[in-house]
This record gives C-alpha cells, sequence and structure tokens, in this order.
C-alpha cells in the first residue's frame, strides 16, 4: 500500500468530473411529478367545476328532475318525445312537482332536467379523468414512492361523491320533502370540498422534488401552519353551515344587514315544536349561525394573517395577503347576497368565492410548512 504524503491534496485521488453521490431520498422512485401534477390540476378544474354546477343546479329547484339513479346509462339523455314524456311522468310522482311545480309543462321540465344531466354527466367525467390517469400512471410505474395510496384514495373518496349525491337526491323523492334534506346536501357538499383540497394539497406537494421539500420544511413555521389549520377547519365548518342555508333557502329570507329582520337575534330564532330540527329547518337559526361563524372566521383570518406578516418568507407572506384579499371579496359577496336575497349570480359568485378561498388558505397553509428559501440572491423555487 502507497504512503500518501501528509500535505498531498485529497481532491487529487477523485476526478473533479464525478457526480456527488446521493442519498436515500435521491435514491427512491421520483416518478412522473410534473406530470401528475398536470394530472391533478386538470381534476382540480373539474371537481371545482362540479361544485359550481351543483350550486347552480340547486338554485334552479333541478336537483329532483331526474328520479332514476343509472350510472352508467344514465349518460345518454332523452333522444325522442316518447321518453322526454316517461321522464316528465317519473317527475310528476314526487312530492316537489305536486306542491311546487303543479303547472309545470314538458318544455319547462327539459329546463331542469339539463341542468341535474349536466352536473351527473360532469360527475362522470371527473370519475373518467381520475380512472384513465392513475391507470396510465400506475400501469407505466410513473407514480412517485409513497404516492400510489393518496392517489388512489382520491378516486376511493370520488365514488363515494357518487353514492352520497343518490342518498342525498333519494331523500327529496319520498315522503312530504319538496327538497332534498339540508343535513345531505351539506354532506354531499362537504366531501366535494375535502376532493378539492386533497388535490390542492398533492397538486402543491408535486411542485417541489421530495427533497426540496424535506429542506423547505425545516425552515417551516410551525405555529403559523398551526392556527392556518385552525383557520382551514372553520372555513370548512363555514362552507358545511352554507350548504344548510342553500338547502332551505334561508339565505333569500331575513333581507336585512346588519340585522336581521330589525333585530340583532331574530324572534323566531327557535321553534319549540321542531326541537333539534330547528338546527336544519328553521331559516332563522340556520342564517344566524351562517352568519355569525363568518364573524369568527373574519376575526380569526384578520389574526393569522397579522401573525403571517412577520414570517421571513416573502412568497409565504404573499400567499397570506392573497387569502386575506379573498376572503375581504367573500364577506362582501355574502352581505350582498343577503340584501338581494340570493339571486342566482350573486349565488353562484358566492359559492366560487368558497372555492377560491379555501384553495388560497391551503396554499398559504402549504408555504407555512413549506416555505420556499429565500437568500440574498432571491426566493430559490
Amino acid at each position: 500500500m502507497t504512503r500518501r504524503p501528509v500535505f498531498q491534496e485529497v481532491t487529487e485521488t477523485v476526478p473533479r468530473d464525478t457526480p456527488p453521490g446521493g442519498g436515500m431520498i435521491d435514491a427512491g422512485h421520483k416518478g412522473a411529478r410534473g406530470a401528475i401534477r398536470i394530472w391533478l390540476i386538470v381534476l382540480f378544474v373539474l371537481v371545482a367545476a362540479m361544485i359550481a354546477l351543483g350550486g347552480a343546479t340547486r338554485l334552479t329547484g333541478s336537483g329532483l328532475s331526474i328520479t332514476e339513479w343509472k350510472p352508467v346509462t344514465g349518460a345518454i339523455p332523452p333522444m325522442d318525445q316518447a321518453t322526454w314524456q316517461a321522464e316528465f311522468d317519473r317527475y310528476k310522482q314526487i312530492p316537489q312537482f305536486q306542491q311546487v311545480n303543479p303547472d309545470m309543462e314538458l318544455a319547462e321540465f327539459k329546463t331542469i332536467y339539463w341542468w341535474e344531466w349536466s352536473h351527473r354527466l360532469l360527475g362522470r367525467l371527473v370519475g373518467l379523468v381520475w380512472a384513465a390517469g392513475f391507470l396510465f400512471f400506475w400501469a407505466t410505474r410513473r407514480i412517485p414512492t409513497g404516492w400510489t395510496p393518496r392517489l388512489l384514495t382520491l378516486g376511493l373518496l370520488g365514488g363515494a361523491q357518487g353514492a352520497i349525491g343518490w342518498w342525498m337526491v333519494h331523500s327529496g323523492l319520498s315522503g312530504e320533502m319538496i327538497r332534498v334534506a339540508s343535513y345531505r346536501l351539506a354532506t354531499h357538499l362537504g366531501l366535494a370540498f375535502a376532493i378539492l383540497g386533497l388535490v390542492a394539497w398533492y397538486g402543491l406537494s408535486l411542485s417541489r422534488p421530495e427533497a426540496a421539500l424535506l429542506r423547505a420544511r425545516r425552515a417551516g413555521e410551525p405555529k403559523l401552519f398551526s392556527i392556518t389549520t385552525g383557520l382551514m377547519h372553520l372555513a370548512f365548518v363555514q362552507i358545511l353551515l352554507g350548504a344548510l342555508v342553500a338547502g332551505i333557502d334561508a339565505g333569500r329570507m331575513y333581507t336585512g344587514w346588519p340585522t336581521m329582520g330589525g333585530e340583532w337575534i331574530p324572534s323566531t330564532i327557535w321553534d319549540a315544536t321542531l326541537g333539534w330540527r330547528n338546527f336544519f329547518e328553521n331559516p332563522a337559526l340556520v342564517q344566524f349561525i351562517h352568519r355569525m361563524a363568518a364573524y369568527l372566521l373574519t376575526v380569526f383570518a384578520v389574526v393569522v394573517y397579522a401573525r403571517a406578516r412577520r414570517s421571513p418568507h416573502p412568497v409565504t407572506r404573499g400567499a397570506f395577503l392573497a387569502m386575506i384579499a379573498a376572503l375581504a371579496v367573500q364577506v362582501g359577496l355574502g352581505i350582498l347576497n343577503v340584501l338581494h336575497a340570493s339571486p342566482l349570480p350573486l349565488a353562484l359568485a358566492h359559492q366560487i368565492g368558497a372555492v377560491i378561498l379555501f384553495t388560497l388558505i391551503l396554499r398559504a397553509r402549504h408555504h407555512a410548512r413549506y416555505p420556499y428559501e429565500t437568500s440574498v440572491r432571491g426566493t430559490v423555487r
């Protein structure tokens, strides 16, 4: 064995063009992160459109126009007059037609039918896009290590969403109900937002390499992440409360603001005959709770934003600024809806605003945990 001089440079024994070896993370299967992220962005847009179209279907009273659940053959709409008449005859058998629309003609029925059919067709498209993408990435072994269960979960939740959608619709097809049960509507909308949130979070996580995320997490802000998580949960509860409001058209009652019918606390806030059902069926109580939750959410968001302004990361501060701006717009839309008894355009804008706000809260939360590194040369992305 040749003895090396004491002052010999170590680098002399290693070729200068030899690349450094990677660690365990670099040795793992990276997969097609960019391609999967694009697929998730497409899914996000489709789910967001599904939420908006579902809101329009509810606000136009179209949700009960299709009285059967046919996941496959139901994709084909009526193609002739006889089929249209058969669909209309089935609609005539439910309480909504008998009590709300007894004078409806076939031409009017077609209008509400197309709303519900479009909503269901878009749901099928979401399922097909997920299935095609997942099977392709799985079969070609392009899914990064550890991501298969997460992407599979999206599909399972989507399937559950279809079943819950029918469970919701079925509540308005029998008995004395003239619309779907509000708590089932809230369940349906809540799961839609849960799916949307997961898709958004996964897309954000795939925007950077795994090693970069681990480095970023070491520079994360645990306290800011924690309180933003609380804000996210409160926003989710407010979305559920909004579904309860929409489910019984409570947004079209008590159109004053800041009072309700000239009262700070409406005298009809509790109906003894309803008992616990006041929380789902009493418009005064449902709208009052929704308003109070909105005030609480606004105050909490301002507190979170004040904390985020002290973040040392410019991109993180920008994310929270976008969040608080979206909240201000959403509050304004909520007040306008109350004052104008929730006309369709304003109500849809408010629902789309909820999608934007929830997404921006998730984005800010992601930046709080995985901030972009900042140096004197600028932000490292």
